[in-house]
C-alpha cells in the first residue's frame, strides 16, 4: 500500500516534516533555473520538449543503430537543405515572395546573444562551484564527488560516448519530471529510508563496533 499523509510535510506514521531530498530548499523548476530550460527538462513546453527528445532519438538511431558516419549524414543534409532552398527561393519568386531568410531564421542575434549569456552564466557557475569543491573546505562533499566521477568512469568503459550521452539525457529529461510528479512520496520514502539507514549504523556501532577490544591508551607527556 503507498504511504499516504495527513497533512502537507507530514507522513501518517510518525508526524515528522517530510524532509526534501538532499535537504534542498529550492523547487525543482528553480533548481534548472526557472527558465526556458527548465520548462523543456519538466515537460511544462510538452510540444517542444517531445521535439527535442525525438530529435535527440533520431539520432541516436542514426549514428548507433544505423551506424552512419557524422560526415556522410552531414553532407546528406546540407544536400538536402540546399535542395529544400533551391526550391523554396524559386517557388517564391514564381509566386511573387520574399525568400527565405535562413540567416535571421536560425540564427538571430537576440536569440544567440541570450543563449551565449546563459551559456557562460551557467559555465561560470559549473566554475565556481567545481573549485570550491576542489579546494576541500568540504571533506565530505569532495570525497563524494571524486568517488561520484570514479563510478561514472567505469560505467563510462562499457557504454560508448553516444550511448552514455543519450541515457544521460534520457534521465536528464524523465526523472526530473517524474520526481516532480510524485515529490511528496518520493521525499517520503528518501525520509523513511535514511532514517533506516541510520538506526542500522548505530545498532551495528553498538553491537559491533563497540565490542571491538582497545588498547589503553597513553597519556603523552609534554615538558
Amino acid at each position: 500500500m503507498p504511504p499516504r499523509f495527513i497533512s502537507a510535510g507530514y507522513d501518517y506514521d510518525e508526524r515528522q516534516p517530510a524532509a526534501k531530498l538532499f535537504g534542498r530548499r529550492r523547487t525543482i523548476h528553480q533548481l534548472f533555473g526557472g527558465g526556458k530550460v527548465a520548462d523543456i527538462v519538466l515537460w511544462r513546453n510538452k510540444h517542444l520538449s517531445g521535439v527535442i527528445l525525438a530529435g535527440v532519438t533520431v539520432t541516436w538511431f542514426l549514428f548507433e543503430v544505423v551506424e552512419y558516419h557524422f560526415l556522410t549524414l552531414l553532407c546528406q543534409f546540407l544536400i538536402a537543405a540546399m535542395l529544400l532552398i533551391f526550391i523554396w527561393s524559386n517557388g517564391a519568386a514564381l509566386l511573387d515572395r520574399s525568400p527565405p531568410k535562413i540567416p535571421e531564421i536560425i540564427l538571430s542575434e537576440r536569440t544567440f546573444r541570450e543563449f551565449a549569456i546563459y551559456l557562460h552564466a551557467r559555465l561560470s557557475r559549473f566554475l565556481v562551484i567545481f573549485q570550491n569543491v576542489a579546494m576541500g573546505r568540504d571533506l565530505r562533499l569532495f570525497l563524494l564527488v571524486i568517488a561520484s566521477l570514479w563510478i561514472i568512469s567505469v560505467v563510462g568503459s562499457f557504454f560508448s560516448s553516444l550511448n552514455l550521452l543519450y541515457l544521460g539525457y534520457l534521465c536528464i529529461q524523465i526523472l526530473p519530471a517524474l520526481y516532480e510528479r510524485y515529490e511528496r512520496e518520493v521525499d517520503h520514502l528518501a525520509y523513511m529510508g535514511s532514517r533506516d539507514l541510520r538506526r542500522l549504523f548505530h545498532r551495528f556501532d553498538a553491537n559491533v563496533l563497540n565490542k571491538i577490544p582497545r588498547g589503553p591508551i597513553k597519556e603523552k607527556k609534554y615538558r
